[in-house]
């Protein structure tokens, strides 16, 4: 019998399994607290649940199932996590450090199969889903991290950003969000969590009637069909016309701000013509919509795009300005440690592959 990660349990799925298991109602609270206050790092250190129930636990669960592999620690405080998985596979989490906090970017799949034509995590098609465990563990990995420094730090922020589309792998996605966001645990508020998608519109319905509280950002990039399905296949599926009636919805059932990520391309989505576009197609939300301009990082394998330079974004955002939509300039962090999204993943199996 395989052994699963006990993180992959929400507070509730926890209860019903030990009680269905002949424990005590306490123990939940108990189990609960050791694995999120105290972060243990083996059953045993479980001082005040007794020798029978921790026998249990062994027997059907495991505390770990990610092993560090590289790490990555940029000027800037940023620190980049490669991680290997119990079946070889590798993923990448990252750890930020901002004015207002501590933010971990999480993946959630192995791979990806959304084909953005700038995006490094897109290079490596999508093999699997993780598990919910799998994306808890990855917070509870930099966390006790955090906890060998002895400052007293903790992951305050989450985004849900990293290699693979969130949405896609809803039932995990949203396990992981009740777990993170336990209030008996590692207490990460709702809105301190921002969950990202390329524009999955059937799920966006999926994720509004949830009721969570949690925060929206879309992957939008271009303000017109012909442009987006030349930068992401996802359009086809998706045109934004399907992608805003999406929205529609969720900004009716939700009344919740929603981030637009749009990344800069030197001249390819820059101009001031797709400001004025873009401006537009948000004129009936622009109360609840918020621009993220995002200077590209540049990878390799894509050398056909380039950043567009800091005149050119500064006159987007001016044009959207003008024209009444809110917006910011979102610069990277950790630039000097491979910070593309799934960058140093493609590298580490070139690695391993040319051995």
């Amino acid at each position: 019998m395989s052994k699963s990660s006990i993180y992959g349990l929400t507070y509730e799925q926890l209860k019903d399994w030990l009680m269905e298991h002949g424990q005590q109602r306490f123990r939940v609270d108990q189990v609960w607290n050791w694995l999120y206050k105290k972060r243990i790092h083996q059953f045993s250190d479980m001082k005040n649940v007794n020798k029978q129930t921790i026998a249990l636990l062994e027997e059907h669960f495991v505390l770990g199932t990610l092993e560090e592999e590289i790490k990555q620690e940029s000027k800037d405080g940023t620190i980049k996590f490669l991680f290997r998985l119990a079946d070889g596979n590798l993923i990448e989490t990252v750890l930020m450090r901002f004015n207002y906090g501590l933010s971990v970017c999480v993946t959630t799949q192995v791979g990806c199969n959304i084909g953005c034509s700038f995006c490094a995590s897109g290079l490596l098609s999508k093999s699997r889903d993780l598990t919910s465990g799998e994306i808890v563990e990855q917070i509870m990995m930099v966390q006790k991290h955090l906890d060998t420094r002895e400052k007293d730090e903790r992951v305050s922020h989450i985004v849900v950003m990293g290699i693979g589309e969130p949405l896609d792998n809803f039932t995990h996605l949203m396990d992981f969000i009740y777990v993170v966001n336990d209030d008996k645990g590692l207490n990460i508020g709702a809105r301190h969590i921002t969950v990202s998608t390329s524009g999955l519109a059937h799920k966006i319905y999926q994720f509004a009637d949830t009721g969570v509280q949690v925060n929206l950002a879309i992957s939008l990039h271009a303000p017109n069909n012909e442009l987006r399905r030349n930068i992401m296949k996802i359009n086809k599926a998706f045109p934004i016309e399907k992608l805003m009636k999406s929205v529609d919805y969720y900004l009716e059932k939700t009344n919740r701000r929603i981030t637009y990520e749009y990344i800069m391309l030197k001249d390819v989505n820059d101009h001031e013509e797709e400001a004025i576009q873009l401006a537009k197609l948000l004129k009936n939300h622009r109360k609840l919509a918020y621009v993220n301009l995002i200077p590209y990082n540049p990878v390799d394998e894509h050398s056909h795009y380039q950043r567009s330079d800091s005149e050119t974004i500064q006159a987007f955002f001016e044009t959207l300005k003008d024209q009444g939509i809110h917006c910011g300039v979102r610069w990277e962090n950790g630039a000097d440690i491979d910070a593309a999204c799934g960058q140093l993943r493609s590298k580490q199996i070139k690695k391993e592959t040319a051995k």
